[in-house]
Formats: C-alpha cells, sequence, structure tokens
C-alpha cells in the first residue's frame, strides 16, 4: 500500500508501435525524479527518489564531521563480510557477468547471526566474515534474503568464532533530532565514527521500486572507505539500522531503521518466511472539496481515496474497491492525507502500519466511505505474489529463463531484463517493454508472462530475420503463449513444415523450417558453448 496522485491507468490494448511508444515515454518521463548518485563499491544504489516527508528536524544545525577514534571506545559488535558475486546476463541468458569482490560490514545480534544488507549478498557464490582486529576468517551461509526490505541474515557455521563478541540490540527510542555514529572501518581495523542528525522520519522508496517502508535520513559528511557496502549506525551501544544509500552532494544518508529490521527479524523467526504484508491498493490524499463533495465525505472526516486496487490482492479479496475512502484502519483513523498516529513517530503513512506493524496472515479489519456510508470490510495482510507477476521487479540468486529455437532467443519479460540498459533504463530500454512492466497491472489479469524474442543469433535458419528484437509472441504453431514453458511445448508440438510465430507487431509473422530448425542446434551448442538451448529452472 502506498500514496499515489489520481492518475489515468490505459487499459493494454495492441497499440501501434509509435503510439505506446510516444504514450510511455511521456508516462516515464513525467514520473522519474532526480535521484541520489551511487558510490558503488562504497554506497550502492542511490538511486531512488524520497517519498512525501512526515516528520523533519530543522535543517539549520551544522553538519557534523567525521570522527577517527581518538579515545580507546570498544568496537561495535561487527564483523568484516567479503562476498564473492557473480550475476547473470540477461541480454544472453546463457552467460554470467564477471564475478566482483564486495565488502560490507555485518551487525552481529545477540542470537549470533549477522545483519547485512541483501545488496551485499545477491548472486553470492561464496560468503567470508572477517574479524577487524585479528584478520581471523571463517565462511559464512545466508540463511535468510528479503530484497523487498534489502535485509539479509548471515550464519557463521564455525560457532567458536563469535565467541568473544556480545551481539547488538536493537535500538527502540530514536527520533527525530537524535546525534547518532554511523560505523566505518579503515584498512587496518581502525573504526571510524561519524556523528550524524536523524532529520527525517518518513515511509520512502527501497532499492526496490515498488517498495516503500519506514526509513530514517540522516545528515552526515559521510566518506568513501573500504568495507563500505553495508555500514551501520548505532545510538550508544543500539543498532538504529543499516545505511542503504547517500548522496554525497546533500550530505544525507537513506537507513533501514530498526523497526522494519525487527519485522524482518520476527517473520525469519516463522518458517516459511513470509516477508513483508501489503494490502495492494494505492490512495490518494482528500484535500480537493470538489473531489470530497465526488465522494460525499462530511465536513471535518479525513480518509484516503483508494484509486487502485490490484486484482487478487488481499485488498480486493477484502471487497475494497476504487472511489472508496479509508476512514478506519485497524481501529487507526486515517487522515486526509493517508496518515495514522503511530504512538512512537506521530503522524506517519498508513503504508507503515500495514508493512511494518502487521505481520502477513493478520486480519485487518477496515472502515471505508462508499456512496454516503460507512462500511466496515475485513481482510487478510499477505505479502505480494512475485512469481505471479506478469514482470517481476527483481531477479536475483537465480538463472534467468531463455529458449532458442533455430536462433530465435526468446525470453520472458522482467524489470531486471530492461535494467540490462544501465541505469536510465525507463528512457533506454524498449518503451513498449518498459510500458508493459510498467502498467502490468493493467493487462487482463489471464495475460500471463510476457514473451519476446529478445535476439537473433545469425545462421543460414535465420536470414531475414537479423533485426528482430523484442517483439511479443502471441502464439507459436497456434497455441496462445503466456510463458516460456507454452512455447517450449508448442514448438516441440509443430503441426506442420514449418513453426509459425504470430508476433504482437510487424512483421506480425515469423516461420522457421522445422527441420532446418532442429539441424541448427548442433551448430549453435557448439559455436555458443551451451550445453541446452533452454532454460526453464530459472527464477519463480
Amino acid at each position: 500500500m502506498h500514496s499515489s496522485s489520481p492518475s489515468f491507468f490505459p487499459v493494454w490494448a495492441r497499440w501501434p508501435r509509435r503510439a505506446a511508444a510516444i504514450f510511455a515515454a511521456l508516462l516515464v518521463s513525467a514520473s522519474l525524479g532526480q535521484g541520489m548518485e551511487t558510490l558503488k563499491p562504497y554506497l550502492p544504489n542511490a538511486g531512488a527518489t524520497a517519498a512525501p516527508t512526515d516528520q523533519t528536524a530543522s535543517a539549520t544545525e551544522a553538519s557534523p564531521g567525521i570522527a577517527p577514534a581518538t579515545e580507546a571506545r570498544p568496537l561495535p559488535p561487527v564483523v568484516r563480510v567479503n562476498v564473492a558475486s557473480q550475476s547473470y546476463n540477461f541480454s544472453q541468458p546463457w552467460r554470467k557477468n564477471p564475478p566482483v569482490l564486495r565488502q560490507g560490514l555485518g551487525v552481529v545480534l545477540t542470537d549470533g547471526r549477522i545483519l547485512v544488507t541483501a545488496e551485499l549478498v545477491n548472486n553470492h557464490t561464496y560468503v567470508e566474515l572477517e574479524k577487524p582486529e585479528t584478520a581471523l576468517k571463517a565462511a559464512a551461509q545466508v540463511e535468510v534474503v528479503d530484497y523487498d526490505a534489502n535485509l539479509a541474515l548471515l550464519a557463521a557455521p564455525a560457532a567458536e568464532f563469535l565467541q568473544s563478541i556480545n551481539g547488538a540490540r536493537l535500538d527502540e527510542t530514536a527520533a527525530v533530532g537524535d546525534r547518532v555514529e554511523i560505523l566505518q572501518l579503515e584498512s587496518n581495523g581502525t573504526p571510524v565514527r561519524t556523528p550524524a542528525t536523524i532529520t527525517t522520519i518518513e515511509v520512502g522508496a527501497y532499492p526496490v521500486d515498488e517498495n516503500a517502508f519506514l526509513l530514517f535520513k540522516l545528515s552526515a559528511p559521510l566518506q568513501s572507505r573500504e568495507n563500505s557496502f553495508t555500514v551501520p549506525v548505532f545510538k550508544d551501544d543500539s543498532l538504529v539500522g543499516l545505511v542503504m544509500r547517500y548522496d554525497p552532494r546533500s550530505q544525507t544518508a537513506d537507513v533501514v531503521p530498526s523497526p522494519v529490521i525487527q519485522h524482518f527479524l520476527d517473520a525469519a523467526g516463522r518458517q516459511p518466511y513470509a516477508g513483508f504484508p501489503r494490502a495492494g491498493l494505492t490512495f490518494s490524499d482528500t484535500r480537493d472539496p470538489q473531489l470530497r463533495q465526488y465522494a460525499k465525505l462530511p465536513n471535518g472526516t479525513g480518509g484516503a481515496y483508494i484509486t487502485k486496487v490490484l486484482p487478487g490482492s488481499p485488498a480486493a479479496a477484502a471487497g475494497l474497491k476504487l472511489g472508496d475512502v479509508l476512514l478506519r484502519v485497524d481501529g487507526k483513523t486515517i487522515d486526509q492525507d493517508g496518515n495514522y498516529e503511530d504512538p512512537r513517530f506521530g503522524k506517519i503513512s498508513l503504508a507503515h502500519y500495514v508493512s511494518t506493524v502487521m505481520q502477513a496472515g493478520q486480519k485487518l479489519p477496515v472502515v471505508v466511505w462508499r456512496e454516503g456510508a460507512e462500511v466496515q470490510l475485513e481482510g487478510t495482510l499477505a505479502p505480494r505474489d512475485r512469481p505471479s507477476m506478469i514482470s517481476q521487479p527483481y531477479i536475483f540468486d537465480a538463472p534467468p529463463k531463455f529458449v532458442i529455437v533455430g536462433g530465435l532467443v526468446f525470453s520472458e519479460l522482467s524489470r531486471q531484463y530492461l535494467r540490462e540498459w544501465g541505469p536510465d533504463w525507463p528512457r533506454e530500454a524498449p518503451l513498449h517493454l518498459v510500458y508493459l512492466d510498467r502498467y502490468q497491472s493493467e493487462l487482463p489479469g489471464d495475460r500471463g508472462k510476457i514473451v519476446f524474442v529478445s535476439s537473433v543469433l545469425p545462421g543460414p535458419n535465420t536470414v531475414g530475420y537479423e533485426n528482430l528484437s523484442h517483439e511479443v509472441v502471441e502464439q507459436v504453431n497456434g497455441r496462445p503463449i503466456k510463458s516460456l514453458a507454452d512455447l517450449a511445448t508448442a514448438v516441440d508440438s509443430p503441426t506442420g513444415q514449418f513453426h509459425r510465430i504470430k508476433l504482437a507487431e510487424d512483421p506480425g509473422l515469423v516461420v522457421l523450417d522445422v527441420e532446418g530448425s532442429k539441424a541448427e542446434e548442433e551448430r549453435i551448442k557448439r559455436d555458443y558453448r551451451l550445453p541446452s538451448l533452454r532454460q526453464l529452472d530459472g527464477a519463480e
């Protein structure tokens, strides 16, 4: 659940390519803000724009300075975490990208597990722990990872490795205006403590685009150091959170705060891991007097206007509808901006209560204003069913799916594929695919996955199709295509001399000789060193 301004969501049809591209470009350019600058490998993923402020401290204080440890203060319970990682190449899905080494600081918790950001360990091949003072090393395993909340838990099989380290407790008191410390390490293990001030507590964007959770904003002149892929923040001896973004221009850091971490730890204690729940709706404020009049809201009544209910979501199952006004959620009164009164943070977005205070599987009673009267409803909160999404927002730790037929490479649409075009992928990637990814919730509920021709391998069987790319597949050999598995089944059951591949746009129809396609298989395997022309066991 997150807030949004009322907007027009078009229903998918087979638009002409040029019209769809122009419309998608307008939508993308209107929605993208100027985000934070990335400082990989020091402080990664500084790319998302901030959400509207819920709490803000005065910005008149002078910026705190860097404070290398000069007094004999004990080192907080942290270890170095060294990660060997190798991501998959989604534009050439049979290949992997070159391996990289990431380094960060992990916070040892009271139960002996180590907390890091999920970004540190995505696509990992090996994880190693290292004591800063002695350089003693031990292998580690990733126990639980949540890419939505950007958190992961590690375990050290060698129990004696952490025997001398007392675990950190989570902070329960940090508030706007509090002074905290960001911890980094020099290469020799000397701690570098940067004083910082909590300036804002709000619900804002996390690295995965569709996620909005509670975050703390800090003001601090943070400098790059080794082992800075994950950077912890402490208040006295308690963990306030983990830095996930830093903007050197404004000297502000976005932090995954202790309430989100606590929810993650609570959920990790129950198997299977359920993650963070969603209601599956968007809402806008009700400040517009004309909107209030349209919704028949009495004067003095708050509430948030529901602008969208995702099909199959807990909100849809509970009976919420477009045009309902949320008045109360689990007994919490919702004001005209979609906020409720939190006992710790004061006025804060309803999204925090649903996603972080509540747990997946809990009942959520709601009261809505519908057609001039109050209506009581109840739903059961659940995490987003990502495998069922038409285009998944991320795919880590699993290979991309693909099928090669006669030299044509077929893939399934995902945002991970679109990100192959770099940081400016919303403008650089094929715009009709960007459009389908961004507005996938507007597609028919039975649409299934978007299967398309991602590339063409040159050969005698693909003469004339060399420039064919990113065309969406509708049918193969008369069968509707809603997944790569459907395509593989259709190819395995030809109905004549030719495979008939029906595309959504020009050229409309592609035909491949069945025997010629089979003859190409061995050459393609040999030339491209492929053990198989299919990978259907990728991410789910």
